[in-house]
């Protein structure tokens, strides 16, 4: 395999899985503990992320934060509610709970139409990935470095690796479709 292919699947691997990151933390109706990743608590001064202070459970149609340290509930609850999760959590003396109601026919086309966005964006970035790899070596024909036939070999196989990866968007896709239309 040519330095070119390890490039273009090293770069668009990355972008799948930065894409992939992000659906996790688009709101379903079926809980998921990385959707808390982002909130932070002010803990002794230093901003800490609630999976730091707290075990996380999935209990049917909620997440169950259970602190380590009680003193950080109240801190917790005040993070969940000034985030952007849109929840109002439940706080029981020594856990806070998270319900998450199903979502309504129009939020679940909504949150369609926002996953898609998302692989739109992912697919781009790996079509713009194949434009510069290829422009590369175009660069490195036009310099004597590379023969012609071996231009069009690689132009060949980072289209196909450039199809593969556009294939595991799509899959992408239709697994976070399903998730969101079967709740």
């Amino acid at each position: 395999m040519n330095k070119y292919v390890t490039e273009a699947k090293e770069k668009m691997y990355k972008t799948v899985q930065v894409v992939d990151e992000e659906l996790k933390h688009i709101r379903t109706g079926r809980p998921s503990p990385a959707m808390l990743d982002d909130i932070s608590v002010d803990y002794y001064g230093a901003p800490t992320p609630v999976t730091q202070l707290a075990s996380i459970a999935i209990d049917e149609r909620a997440l169950v934060i259970k602190p380590w340290d009680k003193a950080t509930l109240k801190l917790i609850e005040k993070a969940i509610l000034a985030s952007s999760l849109g929840l109002t959590p439940m706080n029981d003396g020594s856990n806070i709970r998270l319900n998450f109601p199903p979502p309504s026919g129009e939020q679940k086309k909504n949150l369609v139409k926002v996953v898609k966005e998302k692989i739109e964006n992912g697919k781009i970035s790996i079509r713009n990935i194949r434009r510069d790899i290829i422009k590369n070596i175009k660069e490195e024909q036009k310099k004597g470095d590379i023969p012609e036939d071996d231009a069009k070999n690689y132009e060949t196989e980072i289209q196909k690796v450039t199809d593969e990866y556009i294939e595991r968007m799509d899959d992408l896709f239709k697994r976070k479709e399903e998730e969101i239309m079967e709740v």
